[in-house]
């Protein structure tokens, strides 16, 4: 299998993303990488205030943006999720789907940086 192929096992749209690219999977591959160094470097901070959740929204808007542009589905979905939850005054619900995207985030990234 390749990255492409691993990817799209784990739900990710690899067409669409391709397709916003017009086609071109070194670039594809190359902003699948930026955005593996933005996850870590910039995750959502869990340990938010539950009256100020300001700076979790951001995090979050900003993460949903970057999935969202290059179709990785799955994340793509639990931080949208997550921030109509942090808007809504829900922080402990967008905690809990925060951290049930950890894993399927880690094994997105994982496949992503194999392929460096």
């Amino acid at each position: 299998m390749d990255l492409l192929e691993e990817l799209k096992a784990k739900g990710v749209n690899t067409e669409e993303g391709l397709n916003r690219l017009m086609n071109n999977t070194g670039l594809y591959q190359r902003m699948l990488l930026k955005l593996a160094d933005m996850l870590r470097k910039s995750p959502v901070d869990l340990d938010f205030d539950n009256n100020d959740c300001t700076t979790a929204i951001e995090q979050a808007h900003a993460l949903k943006g970057a999935t969202g542009n290059l179709s990785v589905t799955p994340l793509y979905e639990a931080y949208t999720k997550a921030v109509d939850l942090l808007r809504a005054g829900k922080p402990e619900e967008a905690r809990e789907v925060l951290r049930n995207l950890i894993p399927v985030q880690e094994e997105i990234l994982t496949i992503i940086e194999k392929y460096k």
